[in-house]
């Protein structure tokens, strides 16, 4: 067998491994953090009309490629310090980890 097959099977093979351990938070407590942004994002992060209306904001789903393309710096930062009409949320790191890890659950 070529090395050049060896080196791809090894990489197949390690592949689910590595993303399983680069892979930061906890979907299941990201979602109960989640809860409290409910209110404005749906339980599922869709967005409530009524309240992007009352604002006079755009919330787009955060299943959307939108947002799913932003990356966990950004989410972090837009987290923690807010965007626009939304406010800073107060969590620890590991928590908005663990909310960032729920949020990529979201996506299609």
């Amino acid at each position: 067998m070529r090395s050049g097959y060896r080196i791809w099977i090894l990489f197949l093979a390690l592949a689910p491994l590595l993303l399983l351990a680069s892979g930061k938070g906890d979907v299941a407590k990201g979602k109960v953090l989640f809860s409290r942004c409910a209110i404005c994002h749906g339980d599922r992060g869709e967005g409530k009309e009524a309240i992007a209306k009352a604002f006079g904001v755009q919330m787009p789903a955060l299943s959307s490629k939108e947002v799913q393309s932003l990356d966990d710096a950004t989410l972090k930062k837009i987290i923690t310090e807010g965007k626009g009409k939304m406010k800073p949320v107060n969590l620890t790191d590991p928590e908005v980890e663990d909310v960032i890890a729920f949020l990529r659950s979201l996506k299609k």
